[in-house]
C-alpha cells in the first residue's frame, strides 16, 4: 500500500479499513488551481488534522468542488518531504479514548507550496493565487510567535528589518512575504479577503492584523507601496482579521501508530525530523474531540465550513469560548497536572489519571471552584466542555503529551488560567474566596516544583520558562524539610499581581499556600501525602 495518487488504486486501503476518498480528486485539483478559494499558511500537523479533514468532509458530502492550497513559509522540508512524495495525500488516525483507532486518507490537500521569496515560481505562484478573485481566505497555524516581529530586547528581528526598509519586492520574514501577497491582491482591485488566524492563543486575529498593519503603515510612510494600502488592510468590508478559538491535540508522530500502518502493509510511514526539527510523517495521530469557533466576517464569501463542524459567532462569543477554555474547562486542569505530575515522576499526562487522587484534583478545580464562575458562551455547554476533558481527552492513553512540556512557561501562565477565577470570587458577593482550596494548593506545589527536587528528593530538569533566571536564585534557597523560612522567600512572588492575577496577601490567600507549601515540602514522600490528604477532604 503506496501512499501516492497511483497507490490510491489498490483495493487493499479499504480492506485494511481505510476510508479513503470517493469524489473525484483529478477534478478538484484542476479547479482549485484554476480558482482556488481557501489557501493556508502553516503545513503542520495540526492542518492535517483538523482544517484538512474539514475540508474532506466538504467534499465527500459534495458540498464543495474545490480543496485546499497549503503554503509553508517557516519550514520548507515540510512540503519537500512529507507532502510532494505523497501527492500531497496524508493519513489522518483519530486516537480514540476507547482505545480505538480510525483511519482515513485524506486527499482535500490538492496543491502545496512553499512561501519563499528566493524560489521564483513558488513565489509568482502564491502571486497568482493571491490577485485570484476567487480567494476567499487564507488561514494560519503559524504558531504566537509566528506573529511576533521583535526580539527578547524588543528590536525588531533582522529579517523583519530587512523588510521594513525593503518594502514589498523580496521579503523574507514570514509576516513580510504575507503582506506582499496582500499587496498584491490590492493592486489586482482591491479584492476582499479574510485573513483568518486558527492558532491557539487569545486574540489571535488581532495578533495578526497588528503585525499585518505594521508592516503597511511603514511601507506606506516610507512611499515603498502606493497610498491607500493601509486605507485597504483597515476596511473591514474588504480585508477581516476574524478572531478564532481552535482546540484539537495532534502529538508528533506516535511510534505506536507507525506499527500499526506497517502491520497494515502501509509502506513508508517513518517520520522525518526536517532540518529545522519539525517531526512529520506521512501519517497525523490526532486526538477525536476537536472545537474550532471562528468570527463570522468574512467580506469576499467563504466555504460552508459550519456543515463540517465549524461553528460561526460573533467575536465577543468568541472571546467567552476562549475564556471558557483556557481559565475553567481545559488549560487550569493541564497545568495542575503538569506540576504534581513532576513532582510525582509521571512522564505522560494520561498515566496520571489513573491515579485518583490526581483525578479528584482536576475534578475540583473544574467543577467545584472554576465552574461556579465560568464564562458560559452560549454555543457551547461549559459542563459538556469539560466532561469530555476529564473523562475522554486527559485520560486517553494514545495522547502521549508529557507533564514535563506542559509546565513549560507556567509562570506566563498562572494568572489567566487561575487568577480569572479568583478575581470572579473576589466580585461575586454571593461566594466567598476562602473556598477556593485547590487552585492554592497548585500555585503552592508550583513553589515546590520551583525547588527541581521530587517527592522523593531526586532532582529533576525545570521545564523552560523565563521566569526561572529571575526566580531561580531565590528557589535554591528552599531545602527539603526546611521550611522555617519559606516565607520571606515566597512572599514577594506571592504579592505579584502579574504572576498570579491577584496579590494572594490582600485575597486572603496567602496564609493557606504557605501551608499548603510548608507540608509539600516537609520532605521525602510529602508531596503525595498532602495532596491526598487535602484532595480527599469533603
Amino acid at each position: 500500500m503506496i501512499l501516492n495518487n497511483e497507490g490510491m488504486k489498490d483495493p487493499a486501503w479499504e480492506k485494511a479499513g481505510y476510508q479513503i476518498m470517493h469524489y473525484d480528486r483529478t477534478k478538484v485539483e484542476a479547479k482549485t488551481k484554476k480558482a482556488p478559494k481557501w489557501v493556508h499558511f502553516g503545513a503542520g500537523n495540526i492542518f492535517r488534522a483538523f482544517q484538512a479533514n474539514i475540508m474532506q468532509q466538504l467534499l465527500e458530502k459534495g458540498i464543495s468542488d474545490t480543496g485546499l492550497v497549503v503554503c509553508e513559509g517557516f519550514d520548507y522540508d515540510i512540503i519537500t518531504k512529507a507532502y510532494a512524495p505523497h501527492d500531497n495525500l496524508s493519513i489522518l488516525v483519530t486516537l480514540k479514548a476507547d482505545q480505538t483507532l480510525e483511519k482515513q486518507v485524506i486527499g482535500s490537500i490538492v496543491e502545496s507550496v512553499v512561501l519563499d521569496s528566493d524560489n521564483t515560481s513558488e513565489f509568482a505562484r502564491m502571486i497568482e493565487i493571491f490577485t485570484n478573485p476567487s480567494l476567499q481566505m487564507a488561514s494560519f497555524t503559524i504558531t504566537e510567535k509566528g506573529y511576533q516581529l521583535v526580539n527578547a530586547a524588543g528590536a525588531y528581528t533582522a529579517a523583519v528589518a530587512q523588510d521594513m526598509k525593503q518594502g514589498p519586492k523580496k521579503p523574507v520574514s514570514y509576516i513580510g512575504k504575507v503582506v506582499s501577497l496582500l499587496y498584491a491582491r490590492y493592486q489586482a482591485g482591491k479584492l476582499p479577503i479574510a485573513m483568518v488566524s486558527m492558532d491557539n492563543c487569545s486574540h489571535n486575529g488581532e495578533k495578526l492584523q497588528k503585525a499585518v498593519m505594521a508592516f503597511a503603515k511603514t511601507w506606506e510612510d516610507a512611499e515603498l507601496v502606493e497610498t491607500g494600502f493601509v486605507e485597504y488592510l483597515s476596511d473591514s468590508e474588504k480585508v477581516s482579521f476574524p478572531w478564532s478559538m481552535i482546540d484539537k491535540i495532534t502529538p508528533r508522530p506516535d511510534g505506536r501508530v507507525e506499527e500499526i500502518l506497517k502491520a497494515d502493509g502501509v509502506e513508508g510511514t517513518e517520520p522525518i525530523i526536517t532540518g529545522m526539527r519539525t517531526y512529520v510523517a506521512p501519517f497525523v495521530n490526532a486526538e477525536e474531540c476537536e472545537y474550532l469557533v471562528i468570527e463570522d466576517k468574512f467580506p469576499g464569501g467563504r466555504p460552508a465550513l459550519e456543515k463540517g463542524g465549524v461553528m460561526f459567532t460573533d467575536r465577543d462569543t468568541v472571546e467567552k469560548v476562549e475564556r471558557m477554555k483556557v481559565c475553567t474547562c481545559l488549560n487550569p486542569l493541564h497545568t495542575a497536572l503538569a506540576i504534581y505530575g513532576c513532582l510525582l515522576d509521571y512522564d505522560l499526562i494520561s498515566e496520571e489519571m489513573k491515579n485518583p487522587v490526581l483525578r479528584q484534583l482536576v475534578t475540583r478545580i473544574g467543577y467545584s471552584e472554576g465552574l461556579p464562575v465560568v464564562t458560559d458562551p452560549g454555543i457551547l455547554k461549559p459542563q459538556k466542555f469539560i466532561d469530555e476533558v476529564v473523562n475522554l481527552r486527559i485520560p486517553n492513553p494514545y495522547m502521549p503529551d508529557t507533564p514535563q512540556r506542559i509546565a513549560t512557561d507556567t509562570s506566563q501562565k498562572l494568572a489567566i488560567r487561575f487568577g480569572e477565577t479568583i478575581k470572579a470570587y473576589l466580585a461575586d458577593e454571593k461566594l466567598d474566596v476562602k473556598n477556593l482550596r485547590m487552585i492554592p494548593l497548585v500555585f503552592a506545589g508550583w513553589f515546590r516544583y520551583l525547588m527541581g527536587v521530587d517527592d522523593q528528593g531526586k532532582s529533576f530538569e525545570l521545564s523552560a520558562d523565563p521566569m526561572l533566571e529571575v526566580m531561580s536564585p531565590q528557589m535554591e534557597k528552599l531545602k527539603l524539610g526546611a521550611v522555617e523560612q519559606c516565607e520571606e522567600i515566597l512572599k514577594p512572588y506571592m504579592e505579584n499581581e502579574v504572576l498570579f492575577g491577584v496579590n494572594l496577601y490582600e485575597a486572603g490567600l496567602s496564609d493557606l499556600v504557605l501551608q499548603y507549601y510548608k507540608e509539600l515540602a516537609g520532605g521525602k514522600g510529602a508531596v503525595a501525602a498532602t495532596l491526598k490528604k487535602y484532595v480527599s477532604e469533603d
